[in-house]
Parts: structure tokens; C-alpha cells; sequence
């Protein structure tokens, strides 16, 4: 028995020492380290390969953010040109209907100016020293005249139409209507020296400006 266990060993010492496993161990041996090599590259050619393809398509998410953010850019400078174009035409739309309402009575009030300005001559023309008792027919309709001629002043003023009456006030070209320059002693000149014709305004708005003679330097 022990005889067979000698034989045994030195057998396998023989196998192991044989020409043919020590040539077999460096091929397998490169084999194994080729393989990892080539596991290595690949899968270095794998991940650069994903970075490629990921690289067009980072470019083309950028370029598009990029245009995106243009277009919200100039929608929304559309959107704030919208608002200020349709709050300006508000406002218009708004000071027409004010002005309608204010200036809308301005034609029926420069023909009640005719009617004011016949009260006012007829007063004016009636001779004060005939206004007497004795002459009651006279007097009473005289009255009748000037308080008629006070309530239609009432009524212009009700609705914001203002008489103008400039005598010895500044000359205003947009007030007044110089129809005639005279030296007039004691007068400033650029001054109303005569009135001939009341003037109007509507709304801080001249309706009718006074026709006046201005004093001018001698």
C-alpha cells in the first residue's frame, strides 16, 4: 500500500512538471489578460459612445431652451405693448365721453348766446331816468327784462358757461378779439380799454371770445 502511494505521487509530479502545462500557462494566462483588456475597452467604448450620443442631443435641449426663452421674451414685450396700447385707448375713449358730456351742450348754448345778448341790449337801451313810478308800464317791463337776463345768467352758470367781460383786464389773445389798438390816456397799453361783445366760456373752454379794443403805446 504504501508502495502505491509513492508511485502515485511521483506520477503526478511528473504531470505537473511536463513541458506541455508550462508552455499551456503563459497562452492562458495572456488569454485571460487579453480578455480583460478587451472587457475594459469596451466598456470604455460603450460609456464614451453614450457621450457622444448624449452630446447633439444636450446641444439641440440648449438651442432650444435658448429659442424658447426668445419667444417668451417677445410675447411677453407684446403682452406689455397689448396693455399700454389698449390703457391709452381707454383713457382716449374715456376723455371723449367726459368731453361729450361737458361740451356736448355747446351748440344749443352759443344759440341761447344770442337770445342773452338781445336781453342784454334791451336792458342797456332803456333810458334810466324814464324808469319811475310815474311811468309804471315802462318800469315793470324794464324788471321783467333784467330778471329774466339775471336767471339765464343763472342757468349758464348752472352749466359751466361763464360770461367774460374784460374791461381794463390784460389783453389774452385766447379770451379775447381785439378788433381795434388805440392810445388811450391813462391806460396801460396791452390793456381791454372797450368792450363791444361779452365773451363765453364752456368748461374753462372759450366758447365765444369778447371782441374787445386793446390800448396801445402812443
Amino acid at each position: 500500500m504504501a508502495s502505491w502511494c509513492v508511485r502515485v505521487v511521483r506520477q503526478s509530479r511528473s504531470v505537473l512538471a511536463s513541458p506541455v502545462l508550462l508552455r499551456a500557462s503563459p497562452r492562458l494566462l495572456c488569454t485571460a489578460a487579453q480578455k480583460k483588456s478587451n472587457g475594459q475597452k469596451s466598456e470604455e467604448d460603450q460609456s464614451g459612445a453614450q457621450k457622444t450620443e448624449h452630446s447633439p442631443a444636450m446641444a439641440s435641449w440648449t438651442e432650444e431652451k435658448t429659442e424658447l426663452e426668445e419667444q417668451l421674451k417677445e410675447m411677453t414685450d407684446k403682452y406689455k405693448r397689448a396693455l399700454a396700447d389698449t390703457e391709452n385707448l381707454r383713457q382716449r375713449s374715456q376723455k371723449l365721453v367726459e368731453d361729450a358730456k361737458l361740451y356736448g351742450i355747446q351748440g344749443f348754448c352759443k344759440d341761447l348766446l344770442e337770445v342773452a345778448d338781445v336781453l342784454e341790449k334791451a336792458t342797456e337801451s332803456v333810458p334810466k331816468e324814464e324808469i319811475s313810478p310815474q311811468n309804471p308800464h315802462l318800469k315793470n317791463l324794464y324788471e321783467g327784462l333784467v330778471m329774466t337776463e339775471v336767471q339765464i345768467q343763472k342757468v349758464f352758470t348752472k352749466h359751466g358757461l361763464i360770461k367774460l367781460n374784460p374791461a381794463g383786464a390784460k389783453f389774452d389773445p385766447y379770451e379775447h378779439e381785439a378788433l381795434f389798438h388805440s392810445p388811450v390816456e391813462g391806460k396801460e397799453p396791452g390793456t381791454v380799454a372797450l368792450v363791444t361783445k361779452v365773451g363765453y366760456k364752456l368748461h374753462g373752454r372759450t366758447l365765444r371770445p369778447a371782441l374787445v379794443g386793446v390800448v396801445k403805446a402812443p
